[in-house]
């Protein structure tokens, strides 16, 4: 039987080794954790230039994937969702990366396939559907970077269902965090200091869950972290059929 084959859109990386250019990457924990999982990772390349994607070339640019997996990364630039100035402590902000990941985000749902989306992939989801996100955390002694603590499970949810547990250690690096929902989203999942680690999407047309935190990081001894890319896999199987 053929893998169900997910769409991970890649993140730009200045330099890799053994290769003479910049490169577009994907984390390998992340990529394994997916084949692991019974799924086909793909990367595929952000094209939005100017920092504007398409969105019918988008759509159809999915609509040969079974699922999508929107994975980590740097900042989103603040504009993206209305703030006119900067924090010093944003990084890593691409501007042709935020179009097409908004974009991804927005056409996935549209068509209704199988989303996971992890830490930056969660914000940009808030953000797509008109949120917003807090740029700053409040610096190092409230940040939630190299920490692996306890997040609580709406019970019932989907990121509950699919771990089959309601309390998970989670393996964080984030220094922002969601600040006002965007529209139709729910919290599903909070960390003791009140901030969102679990988004899911109130009436979706497909499975689909979005965590702040890293489950790949975990998910080759964790069970409950890898049930959630076994989750997306058997979506992607559904759609695949």
């Amino acid at each position: 039987m053929s893998r169900p084959l997910i769409a991970v859109p890649a993140r730009f990386s200045a330099t890799a080794s053994a290769l003479r250019y910049a490169a577009e990457v994907n984390a390998r924990a992340l990529v394994e954790a997916v084949w692991r999982a019974g799924g086909e990772p793909a990367s595929i390349h952000p094209y939005a230039p100017g920092g504007t994607a398409d969105p019918a070339e988008v759509a159809a640019r999915l609509a040969r994937f079974d699922g999508v997996l929107l994975p980590g990364g740097g900042d989103l630039a603040p504009y993206r969702y209305g703030h006119r100035q900067t924090h010093e402590s944003v990084y890593d902000v691409d501007d042709e990366q935020d179009g097409f990941d908004l974009e991804v985000a927005r056409q996935t749902m549209n068509l209704g396939l199988p989303l996971l989306a992890i830490c930056r992939g969660l914000q940009a989801v808030n953000v797509a559907l008109g949120g917003t996100l807090h740029q700053d955390m409040g610096g190092p002694e409230h940040e939630h970077r190299h920490v692996v603590h306890p997040v609580s499970l709406e019970p019932g949810s989907v990121v509950a269902r699919a771990t089959r547990a309601e309390k998970v250690d989670a393996s964080c690096y984030h220094h922002q965090r969601v600040d006002r929902l965007g529209a139709g989203l729910r919290v599903t999942a909070t960390a003791a200091d009140g901030t969102v680690e679990g988004l899911e999407l109130v009436g979706a047309r497909g499975w689909f869950t979005a965590v702040q935190w890293h489950p790949e990081d975990t998910a080759h001894e964790d069970a409950a972290q890898h049930r959630l890319f076994e989750a997306l896999v058997r979506a992607a199987a559904r759609e695949a059929r």
